[in-house]
């Protein structure tokens, strides 16, 4: 008993204790805790960033896409790019690149 009287009024009141408990709970012990909140926003973010580069790479295959369809010298360069295709009186060679090795 004598120890609750050398506690101030102030702490004693309930609606501090009661408001002070309602924080810490929201803040530490429920599911839905800041620091959860707080790293869920960062994936938020992560994702719209990798969303936006993602559609940036869609508009630009689709105007590749567009290109292969209308412009025949676009689609001959594609197939001599990608497939090493060549015309029947023609010979192709291909050089290899050679990479720098580290420590040479």
């Amino acid at each position: 008993m004598k120890l609750l009287n050398h506690i101030p009024a102030w702490l004693k009141n309930k609606y501090l204790i009661s408001g002070l408990s309602f924080i810490a709970i929201f803040l530490f012990f429920d599911k839905n805790d800041y620091f959860t909140q707080r790293s869920r926003v960062k994936e938020l973010n992560n994702l719209l960033e990798s969303k936006a580069y993602y559609q940036q790479e869609i508009a630009a295959e689709q105007h590749e896409l567009e290109q292969l369809k209308n412009n025949p010298g676009t689609l001959e360069k594609y197939a001599r790019e990608k497939y090493l295709m060549k015309k029947d009186n023609e010979d192709l060679y291909i050089i290899p690149e050679i990479k720098a090795q580290k420590g040479k």
